[in-house]
């Protein structure tokens, strides 16, 4: 089974939000994910993410791998941590 860490829209239609999940890499998009990580509100004023970052790499260095998005996201995250 391969594991990404993807997002998972929610929310109301054209006020998205999302779940940033670890799921099989086949399962649909709202499929059901083997574990919730955060979440990412992109309508927020500075598009807030709250992220388990230790949760994150965890999966990472198990061998799952992140979404283009959601690379860009934790990338962001831990460039606001360092500073």
């Amino acid at each position: 089974m391969a594991v990404r860490l993807r997002l998972q829209r929610k929310g109301k239609p054209k006020r998205p939000y999302y779940r940033v999940v670890a799921i099989d890499q086949r399962a649909k998009r709202d499929g059901e994910p083997i574990e919730i990580l955060g979440q990412y509100d992109p309508m927020a004023t500075d598009s807030k993410l709250n992220v388990d970052m230790e949760r994150v790499k965890y999966w990472l260095k198990v061998g799952a791998q992140a979404s283009n998005t959601v690379a860009e996201l934790i990338k962001k995250t831990q460039s606001a941590e360092s500073k």
